[in-house]
């Protein structure tokens, strides 16, 4: 059996691993970038969750423990909208409907509140929109006053 080297100058280009840490970063980078640009996604995503969980929470709420639906209606819208300026939301990408049903001792109040989560300024993922969105039912008191309150 006959082996053969290679030629002293092959040598040393086959042993030569300048260049090899820019092919790995090369490969890397990307897979790194993808990865950070969706954390950034998902913390937005579930900001805008917990904040329209919020809004949904206290508009019903608010016209639940309000004296009449009439009285209690600008009410909660104007309770979600200080929520969703508090979460730091975009007041038009933001909807609230408000459902105070028959109003009544008993009765349940209905709100749904969406929002669009904007990622456009998130480069590979600009073009993927998400809206969230959150319904909550709050019960009208069974034993509330019938007074109207001042």
């Amino acid at each position: 059996m006959v082996v053969r080297r290679l030629p002293a100058p092959a040598r040393r280009l086959a042993a030569d691993e300048t260049g090899s840490a820019m092919v790995e970063v090369a490969l890397v980078l990307p897979l790194l970038l993808v990865l950070a640009f969706g954390v950034v996604m998902v913390g937005r995503v579930t900001h805008a969750q917990i904040a329209v969980q919020s809004v949904a929470r206290e508009a019903a709420r608010t016209v639940a423990v309000a004296p009449s639906a009439e009285a209690g209606l600008p009410s909660a819208e104007a309770r979600a909208v200080a929520v969703a300026q508090g979460h730091g939301l975009a007041l038009d990408r933001l909807g609230v409907e408000i459902d105070p049903g028959a109003f009544e001792r008993g009765g349940t109040v209905l709100t749904r509140a969406t929002y669009d989560v904007h990622l456009g300024d998130l480069p590979l993922l600009g073009v993927v929109g998400v809206t969230v969105s959150s319904s909550h039912a709050e019960r009208i008191d069974q034993y509330r006053s019938r007074a109207a309150a001042p």
